[in-house]
């Protein structure tokens, strides 16, 4: 096939990239299965289960499906650096599809009970706390270097369209059918995941470490990778704090639909939809953005923060879905400018422990997030979150943007080659 069309234009790398496409596709599988899970089920607890504390219900219901990224981080390092990726890969996505079809048996003969729910939701997020950082290593093995950005922009953007596809199909679902039937949705496409993946070779895929000697060799510590990138630690921190209120929409848009909204199913779908709409615009525009990492990412947090704030100063389901887009927007932008970033400046050696650590570092904030939100959410109305949420990124943008005139690449990363210098100042030609 003809990697170029009639305009002299080259394909988007999905279609002139056979590998990255179908493993690209079974992670838009993977993740729009953990998304319909996750609001489906949000939406069962907030809108059918019922009790006195839907709030603090279903932020521990979040919580309990964002501790395996966290907990297990140093286990998922290890296994990602031993074996070859597509083996993870393929594993934890047929892993997640047993596990899937059994909860939809146990559910279709008879009302999963909330434990079991709960349950089920630990499991499924262990598979995907192994997928998601090993496919982030993985790509470099699936493509060539120069294709890095553009692979990084469609793996971030499955997260967004796994948030158009599995927002709107969860909460809709459930209304129709019960959360038996979003069960069953996820099994079949975790399983159609691991068939995918399972079809296709990793043309630049390198032994994985001590394979050839039998013995691993000595494992730098995240501590010890982190010392010498002192830049992308403080990134990593700042997002970490902005992490604890960004989430927290997954846990306020049902209680605003509910209380604010008064309105059902189809309504947090929608809301869902529009953050996952922004989301992918945001990861395939901002490549194109001019500006230093730093000064754009201090920007969208600004806007993200009058955004999520907006909703609590004016109600309406447009004010809302509006609201949504921009927050995904700065979401997709801040993530595909910081990857790609991170992929170039992360030593090879020591990718696999690097973004494990980082998933488990910004995924630590999300049970904190959960739980707090939730047990606010007992407490405070649906509009007041909103503004909690939004007063709550100001400081972080501030902090990033000093950070953008504390420190730059030629001091803080003086070995990296001079295309990693350009690309963390955002001086590339």
């Amino acid at each position: 096939m003809s990697t170029s069309v009639a305009g002299g234009r080259r394909l988007p790398v999905v279609l002139r990239n056979r590998s990255f496409g179908t493993v690209w596709a079974g992670q838009l599988l993977t993740q729009m299965a953990s998304r319909m899970f996750q609001v489906g089920a949000v939406w069962w607890l907030v809108g059918f289960a019922g009790g006195d504390h839907r709030g603090l219900d279903s932020g521990l219901f979040l919580m309990v499906s964002t501790l395996p990224a966290v907990v297990l981080a140093p286990v998922v390092a290890r296994v990602i650096a031993r074996h070859a990726r597509h083996t993870v890969l393929a594993v934890a996505a047929g892993a997640a599809g047993v596990l899937a079809t059994a909860a939809a048996v146990w559910a279709y003969a008879g009302t999963l009970p909330v434990a079991a729910v709960y349950a089920a939701g630990l499991a499924l997020a262990t598979c995907q706390a192994v997928f998601d950082p090993c496919l982030t290593t993985a790509v470099p093995e699936l493509v060539e270097d120069a294709d890095i950005e553009a692979a990084t922009g469609f793996e971030l953007s499955t997260q967004s369209l796994a948030g158009l596809a599995g927002g709107l199909l969860g909460p809709v679902v459930v209304d129709a059918g019960g959360l038996a039937d979003v069960v069953a949705g996820c099994a079949g496409a975790y399983l159609t995941a691991a068939l995918l993946i399972g079809s296709v070779r990793f043309p630049h895929a390198t032994a994985p470490q001590g394979a050839a000697s039998g013995a691993a060799p000595e494992r730098r510590t995240l501590r010890r990778i982190l010392a010498g990138l002192p830049f992308v630690r403080r990134v990593l921190v700042c997002f970490a704090a902005a992490n604890v209120f960004t989430t927290a929409v997954y846990v306020v848009m049902p209680l605003y639909t509910r209380g604010v909204l008064h309105s059902t199913g189809s309504t947090v779908a929608s809301l869902e939809v529009a953050l996952g709409a922004g989301t992918l615009v945001g990861s395939f525009t901002g490549g194109r953005l001019p500006g230093r990492p730093v000064a754009l990412g201090s920007i969208c947090l600004a806007v993200m923060a009058a955004c999520l704030g907006l909703p609590g100063l004016l109600t309406g389901h447009a004010v809302a879905a509006g609201s949504m887009v921009g927050a995904g927007w700065c979401v997709g932008v801040i993530g595909v400018r910081f990857v790609a970033l991170f992929q170039r400046l992360v030593p090879a050696d020591d990718k696999a422990g690097f973004f494990t650590a980082m998933q488990a570092l910004l995924g630590a904030t999300f049970p904190v997030s959960s739980l707090v939100f939730g047990a606010l959410g007992d407490q405070l109305t649906a509009r007041a979150l909103c503004l909690v949420q939004g007063a709550g990124l100001v400081p972080v943008a501030v902090a990033l943007w000093w950070l953008g005139g504390r420190a730059d690449v030629p001091e803080d990363a003086p070995s990296a080659p001079a295309g990693q210098r350009a690309a963390l100042t955002g001086d590339a030609s």
